[in-house]
């Protein structure tokens, strides 16, 4: 997709990486991650209004460091260099990194030498967190110190002339209460950005440019029913209008009910929808597999192939629709930097490498709550935006281990006790995304004054802006003993519920 302007974040490693994107589209304007050894050619070809080097775990004076192109701080691009990014410029600039005498992580008091452009109307003091083990020992040529702390004599540097910026410490965290209005300085008095990027003007652009890619072809969606898949069909509805068939998939991983429920509200769309029933179809496939990553994609192959069939029968089809988030992107593909892939989505790192089909993503690009704001601009139904996120394999995620009509058939009424109860008790609406998954362990307990050796449900609940990073919702303790007792009363096969208190790092929201 094109944007008028960007700011690129090169990725050097640092859990922060993309906390640094949000807050600066938080400004209004567009940002993406890319690898930190972009090329010259690449950065030539993407024109960014300015560059943001992430922070790292390494150390630039490593045998294996990450460094990127030197041209690239050639470039006439204002740039600021971010904790490890700051090193990046000092290192390759002439100056000298080293170890600190004293690693410096947490609150530091930053007192500001000199109001250049980064700091303009932030005072005198800034409150920042600081979070690094190596520091600049000096400046490179033709840079000024422009802030300092008491364990950090170079904390913010300047180039006398040119637009380049570093500091030691992270302004997009909470901890650097200012941090957004330092970000805010870069962007807009240095990089020169309007702030014109918004759910309007995304919206506006993506219907264009849509259109303009489709031309007279006929599109398919892959329709979930869920918060991505209706903002993306809206999107694609609204460029192609009648060229587009949105097809929903009853894989027989979806939630108790789903297919009913889903099949009751698209039937009345503007689009054309149909309903193909895979279940047994996929079940069959997933015979026996017990690795997540292979049933991932497992089941991104056997979607892709569904979708093919129905376009075949349909004629005329030359793309398929597909509802990806960033988060996915970054999550499953480890080509943005020195970052470990996490896991494959089957709708990003699980498809197979030939399609016929050629993809259409246009919210590739978007955070989830960047989504909601687009479907409300999209006037999608406020019930479908508030759902929570519920991923491409379904239940296949959720059950640790072999999925057999057996373990469904316990885990679907357990994960609708939770969803019940969530709603009734108005908890639903504070959570992001909560679940119940099915562990492959089994436990001895007492029902009946008899002896059993039955299943075990753990409970997932958690509040978060984008599922990058996430906490475990605090469920009132009344409302989790009613949870557990209900779904051990009347779920056949449990007699244990347990509730997962992990954040996300180090654990990922969902088990698998």
């Amino acid at each position: 997709m094109e944007h008028l302007e960007r700011i690129l974040i090169l990725d050097f490693g640092s859990q922060y990486t993309q906390l640094i994107a949000r807050r600066v589209r938080e400004l209004g304007v567009f940002s993406e991650i890319r690898p930190y050894s972009i090329s010259p050619a690449e950065l030539a070809q993407i024109q960014p209004r300015g560059i943001i080097l992430s922070g790292g775990p390494a150390s630039v004076y490593g045998a294996e460091a990450p460094l990127p192109d030197p041209a690239l701080l050639a470039q006439d691009i204002p740039l600021l260099g971010i904790c490890y990014g700051l090193q990046v410029i000092g290192h390759l600039c002439g100056g000298e990194v080293g170890r600190a005498p004293q690693r410096e992580y947490g609150r530091a008091e930053l007192q500001i030498d000199e109001a250049a452009t980064l700091f303009d109307g932030l005072g005198d003091f800034l409150t920042v967190w600081m979070s690094h083990g190596d520091h600049l020992t000096r400046i490179p040529p033709d840079f000024r110190v422009i802030a300092h702390t008491a364990n950090a004599p170079i904390a913010a540097i300047r180039h006398r002339h040119r637009p380049l910026y570093g500091i030691q410490f992270h302004p997009e965290v909470v901890h650097t209460p200012r941090g957004s209005e330092l970000l805010a300085n870069f962007v807009f008095k240095v990089c020169g950005c309007r702030g014109d990027w918004n759910a309007s003007s995304f919206v506006e652009r993506t219907v264009t440019e849509i259109r303009e890619r489709v031309g007279g072809e006929q599109v398919l969606c892959a329709l979930s029913g869920g918060v991505d898949s209706t903002v993306a069909a809206a999107l694609v509805g609204r460029a192609v209008g009648r060229q587009l068939t949105c097809i929903f998939v009853d894989t027989g991983l979806l939630r108790e009910n789903e297919a009913a429920e889903v099949c009751s509200f698209y039937r009345n769309a503007d689009f054309e929808f149909r309903f193909v029933d895979a279940s047994k179809r996929f079940l069959s496939r997933l015979a026996g597999v017990t690795d997540p990553e292979q049933k991932r994609k497992i089941i991104g192959r056997e979607f892709i192939a569904v979708f093919e069939e129905e376009a075949a029968r349909l004629g005329g089809v030359g793309y398929l629709v597909q509802g990806t988030l960033y988060p996915d992107v970054i999550e499953s593909v480890s080509t943005r930097g020195p970052s470990a892939t996490i896991k494959s989505h089957h709708n990003v790192g699980g498809l197979p490498e030939k399609m016929r089909l050629k993809l259409i993503e246009p919210l590739r690009e978007l955070f989830k709550d960047e989504v909601r704001r687009a479907g409300r601009e999209l006037q999608v139904p406020p019930f479908i935006l508030g759902r929570h996120p519920f991923p491409g394999p379904g239940l296949a995620v959720r059950i640790l281990g072999e999925i057999t009509p057996e373990r469904l058939a316990i885990l679907k009424p357990a994960d609708r006790i939770f969803m019940e109860e969530l709603r009734r008790s108005g908890e639903y609406d504070r959570i992001w995304q909560a679940f119940a998954v099915l562990l492959p362990v089994q436990t001895v307990g007492v029902m009946g004054d008899e002896r059993t050796y039955e299943n075990v449900i753990a409970l997932r609940a958690v509040t978060s802006m984008d599922g990058m990073t996430a906490d475990w919702a605090e469920i009132p303790r009344p409302l989790l003993a009613l949870i557990s007792n209900r779904i051990i009363n009347e779920v056949k096969g449990v007699n244990r519920v347990v509730y997962d208190i992990s954040s996300k790092p180090p654990s990922t929201i969902e088990w698998e």
